[in-house]
């Protein structure tokens, strides 16, 4: 196989993600960076939604190069992902682009050969093409709210509750944060804290162990969520209505991020929250803090009168509430709030014509899988063995 189809082929392994990877000449360049030929040929035969263990694989590779070494190496830098349980023989995948290979160069905080490649074409590449691949049919990331009256409020939701989401999880660590690094890596970076990256379960540890974050306890996590609220910081995690499938926090801010970067673009890749900014007219003075503070631009103010809230673009994150002197804003329940989907409904929504979950399980061919349907998605979720991998990634 030639080089140019090697990568053609490879992009295409790639779209079939949650979150895909059209090609386009910038993509082409981060996979020639990430994969070198040898681990290009192997991550075509990997799987990307089923573990498996290194015996397993290694009969995929019956002949050629030391298969086992070469996938070490991709485990080690970020393109492979491992899962290791006690008493258990550590079981492998392919990472997809996001959370994936698109990330890991970056949570060290590290300055590298590697990040002063990948930073400038990740930018290119967003503008190319992945600000559409983020925004695709239904958001992947959805915005917890935060402010002072929601934190005894009894009507808040479970997956709009950041210290139950944090208290849900068996491990947590905190990586820095890869979109403010690409920002940095073309000397736009802003001033805004860079370790804040919260990840939990599986993936936690798997990015502890190879060197690319550090595990803090879920006292340092609500500190860390605390410090970034003040700072302005929008808290997102996975757009689904389980907590038992939220295993990331990201800390957003409106100048790097990429998911609020496609928002200020006109495009729908941050689910807004099931609140909305509210302001008490008769008590705001105009003072323009809170215009200042919102990522997505929002909330207008005119001198010596009150803010104006765009409910249409706000996101309801809170930033607004914390900072205002005369409490005049804060966070109202929507009158139709867009309510997260399980996972078979973002399953439905995000992958492609072809059914990746039934394809990765049982190796049916492209040609024979079925089209993706409601039906097909929780029928295969109710296969055991299906059940089993979809949780093993997502739960953690």
């Amino acid at each position: 196989m030639n080089t140019e189809k090697l990568y053609d082929e490879l992009a295409d392994r790639m779209n079939q993600g949650l979150i895909g990877t059209p090609k386009t000449p910038a993509l082409m360049e981060i996979l020639k960076a990430l994969f070198p030929e040898e681990e290009a040929k192997i991550a075509l035969k990997l799987p990307m939604y089923q573990q498996k263990t290194m015996s397993e694989l290694k009969k995929k590779f019956p002949a050629g190069p030391d298969s086992e070494a070469i996938i070490e190496r991709m485990r080690k830098k970020g393109t492979v992902f491992m899962n290791r349980e006690p008493g258990k023989e550590p079981v492998y995948r392919l990472m997809p682009s996001l959370i994936g290979w698109c990330e890991t160069p970056f949570w060290p905080g590290k300055e590298t050969h590697l990040t002063r490649t990948l930073g400038p074409l990740w930018l290119k590449y967003l503008d190319e093409s992945y600000y559409g691949e983020l925004s695709r049919n239904k958001p992947v990331l959805r915005v917890i709210p935060v402010s002072e009256e929601l934190r005894t409020s009894q009507a808040v939701h479970d997956y709009e509750a950041v210290a139950q989401i944090v208290g849900n999880q068996n491990f947590c660590a905190v990586a820095h944060c890869p979109c403010r690094l690409m920002k940095k890596s073309v000397s736009q970076g802003c001033g805004h804290t860079l370790e804040n990256c919260l990840h939990f379960g599986s993936m936690g540890k798997y990015m502890v162990d190879q060197g690319m974050a550090r595990k803090i306890t879920k006292k340092e996590t609500l500190a860390i969520l605390k410090k970034a609220n003040e700072e302005g910081l929008v808290h997102g995690s996975e757009n689904l209505n389980d907590l038992n499938y939220v295993k990331t926090i990201c800390n957003c801010c409106g100048c790097c991020c990429a998911f609020v970067n496609a928002e200020k673009k006109g495009l729908h890749a941050y689910a807004a929250s099931g609140y909305v900014a509210r302001v008490d007219t008769d008590a705001c003075v105009g003072c323009g803090i809170c215009e200042t503070r919102c990522p997505v631009g929002a909330i207008r103010n005119v001198i010596k009168e009150t803010a104006v809230i765009d409910e249409e673009k706000c996101l309801g994150c809170g930033v607004c509430t914390p900072t205002c002197a005369k409490k005049a804003i804060h966070l109202a329940k929507r009158e139709t709030a867009e309510i997260p989907p399980d996972i078979a409904e973002l399953f439905l929504a995000r992958f492609r014509i072809q059914n990746p979950i039934l394809d990765s399980a049982f190796g049916v061919s492209k040609s024979m899988t079925p089209s993706l349907t409601k039906y097909t998605v929780n029928a295969a979720l109710k296969i055991p063995a299906i059940r089993k991998m979809v949780d093993d990634i997502y739960k953690g």
